[in-house]
């Protein structure tokens, strides 16, 4: 995999603490950071401590609970499950002293796929970013509809659809791995499932990536592909794609929040 992320990192590790940089902040709210560098710091530990190669990590799911501060994170994990074909870990992130979020990884034994037919998602149609024009000034996140236009805002029934490709390395000093890399990009389908034509007003409150395979490009694609909601609590998924072709989905959901003052 070609590596992309040429600009200043999110963190610095220093002894067991991941320090923030400033643009580490988060979107909701001041004094904050963003969620999706928890799941991705989380995912990180998780591969380094319990991965191994012949086991591939078929189920990441992130739990955000509590607003993450501007502040230096930890990382905990445990192997819950170690079986000959199943393996299960946790993690907690910790941040000023509380944990902020809990993260669990589903390993399953790669093996020969059994014969016969099973209808399955089919190639995208969409085309590489750099054959979109750009969406606006941030050129690593592209987002447009079935017509390939740009989309600011979406309306009516139009599909939602997205490239991203992170440009940033998560901690200094290291490139992102195909499975962090899915995992800072699974947060987006929230505002991809959620976000409506007078923007986004759902705070996501978890996700859950479900990979057959792990991503072979920079760039991550989502297409939503569901969004249900009652009495402020809405769910939805979105298909994910890389330049190969479709690798997973990510559910989510999320609860009613009054948009962030700028």
């Amino acid at each position: 995999m070609a590596q992309t992320e040429d600009e200043a990192p999110y963190f610095t590790l220093r002894d067991d603490a991941f320090v923030p940089e400033s643009h580490a902040r988060g979107w909701w709210a001041p004094g904050t950071l963003h969620g999706r560098l928890l799941g991705g710091l989380a995912a990180r530990a998780l591969e380094r401590a319990h991965a191994e190669e012949g086991l591939h990590v078929a189920r990441l799911t992130v739990d955000l609970f509590r607003t993450a501060p501007f502040a230096p994170v930890r990382i905990s994990t445990e192997r819950v499950r170690d079986g000959r074909r199943i393996r299960v870990a946790d993690a907690v992130v910790h941040g000023d002293g509380v944990p902020l979020a809990r993260v669990s990884a589903v390993l399953l034994r790669t093996s020969t796929p059994p014969p016969g037919h099973v209808p399955a998602t089919g190639p995208w149609d969409a085309p590489p970013p750099e054959q979109l024009p750009a969406a606006h000034e941030h050129q690593h996140f592209w987002r447009f509809d079935e017509e390939l236009q740009p989309v600011r805002e979406w309306r009516g029934g139009q599909r939602r659809r997205a490239w991203l490709r992170e440009t940033r390395p998560l901690v200094a000093g290291e490139a992102l791995s195909p499975l962090v890399r899915v995992a800072l990009a699974g947060d987006t389908a929230s505002p991809l499932a959620h976000a409506s034509d007078e923007g986004l007003r759902y705070i996501n409150a978890d996700y859950t990536l479900c990979l057959s395979r792990l991503p072979l490009s920079d760039e991550i694609g989502l297409e939503a592909t569901a969004h249900t909601a009652e009495d402020g609590i809405a769910v939805g998924h979105c298909t994910l794609y890389d330049a190969a072709g479709p690798l997973g989905y990510c559910a989510t959901t999320a609860i009613a929040n009054p948009a962030p003052s700028r």
